[in-house]
């Protein structure tokens, strides 16, 4: 018995079981989870050009740019903003917790204007840099809430040009078409900053208009058509209906191969837990959200995975009936089935690819999911069960042909 190859694989062993016990709560912790298992708002858009003009491929690609900005400025993560037809935009919102305020924050324009006393606009929210809220509690209850902003070098000039002019004399900043605020200009102002207030009764009105300037203005105007939203109670039932029908399934699959393939079995098993250990792990890492596709998109790289051990284990079965001793068989068997697994996952990887290329949504996050398990899959089959199955047939009580399916 080889000594080193038995402390080896059971500290691996070892590690394994750590990394899988104190990785339950972090990975359900911060996992976030898609619309479909935990609830939030799901809003269809109609885009409404002006008179005499069309909605165009350019300014629906801008609005999903300018959304996309919108609700990342509301803590939503990976929210799904789809192109319906030519007009229309389906905006899914994962975990709001206020629906109402999203579909304010997401419908509005926020043409933003400075527009001097003649009525000629100076600069508009295209020139603005940044914008954010904060409280001057040394003025009155009605100007103590805020937004400040930020001017590019565009922007600096042309309102350092501005109050110059007009000191003394009123700039008033209008958001779409509306004044909201009616400042008088007591100095030039060159360094490109300076606050909007007036007219926000809480701190969260001026965060809200910080976050649709910092969105950017939509170049046409949205029409909600419908809304709707989907409670947390729908979502908890389809995740723990899809965490059930996988136990089941991973427990079937582990009994099937651990009765078939004996201890080749045994160990597939534990590679399926490494597998499913990275796979969640790199969708954590890259802040993916879990959906029910993205579910599918898991099981199937299962699939995969599981296949490849079968091809291994096939292979490796052929040698031993040849007449090859295991340490040989599993080498060879490895060697047979190596092209095989690499053609079957790459074509599957690119299948994949094209998907998260061309798709949108929930197929998109389907994609990476199914993408991220080949490549893990592909990990575990070759390099990880291979090392482990060298240094198992090392050890006397587990070198037998008989456990690994021979004669």
């Amino acid at each position: 018995m080889n000594k080193t190859s038995g402390i080896k694989l059971t500290v691996v062993i070892v590690v394994i079981a750590a990394a899988l016990i104190f990785s339950i709560k972090p990975l359900a912790e911060n996992i976030n989870l898609g619309l479909d298992l935990q609830g939030g708002a799901e809003v269809v858009l109609q885009a409404v050009p002006d008179e005499g003009q069309e909605v165009t491929a350019a300014d629906m690609e801008q609005l999903v740019s300018v959304l996309d900005n919108r609700v990342n400025e509301l803590g939503v993560s990976e929210p799904i903003i789809q192109v319906e037809g030519n007009d229309r935009l389906i905006v899914q919102l994962a975990g709001v917790d206020d629906p109402d305020q999203a579909i304010e924050i997401i419908g509005k324009t926020a043409q933003l204007e400075f527009v001097d006393p003649l009525g000629n606009v100076i600069l508009t929210g295209a020139e603005l840099e940044d914008a954010y809220a904060q409280i001057d509690n040394t003025k009155s209850a009605n100007e103590r809430n805020q937004v400040a902003f930020k001017l590019n070098e565009k922007g600096r000039e042309a309102f350092f040009n501005a109050t110059t002019q007009y000191v003394g004399q009123v700039i008033s900043i209008t958001l779409d078409g509306e004044v909201i605020s009616s400042p008088v200009v007591e100095t030039p102002i060159s360094e490109g900053e300076g606050v909007i207030s007036g007219g926000f009764s809480t701190f969260e009105e001026a965060s809200d208009l910080a976050a649709l300037l910092r969105g950017g203005a939509l170049p046409v105007d949205l029409e909600i058509l419908s809304q709707r939203t989907v409670g947390p109670t729908l979502g908890a039932d389809s995740l723990d209906k899809s965490i059930q029908a996988m136990g089941i399934g991973f427990i079937i699959l582990f009994a099937f191969m651990i009765i078939y393939y004996r201890v080749p079995g045994i160990w597939a098993c534990i590679s399926l837990v490494v597998y499913s250990l990275i796979l969640l792990w790199a969708l954590n890492l890259i802040n993916a959200v879990l959906t029910l596709t993205s579910i599918a998109g898991f099981i199937l790289s299962v699939g995969v995975a599981v296949d490849a051990n079968i091809i291994i284990y096939e292979r490796i079965r052929e040698e031993l009936y040849h007449g090859k001793s295991l340490k040989a068989s599993i080498d060879a068997g490895f060697k047979r089935a190596f092209w095989t697994i690499f053609d079957s996952n790459i074509t599957t990887l690119i299948a994949a690819v094209v998907l998260y290329y061309f798709g949108s949504g929930t197929i998109k996050g389907f994609a990476l999911t199914l993408s991220l398990g080949i490549i893990a899959s592909m990990f575990t089959a070759i390099v990880f069960t291979r090392q482990m199955l060298r240094w198992m047939s090392d050890i006397d009580f587990l070198s037998s042909k008989k456990l690994y399916g021979g004669i």
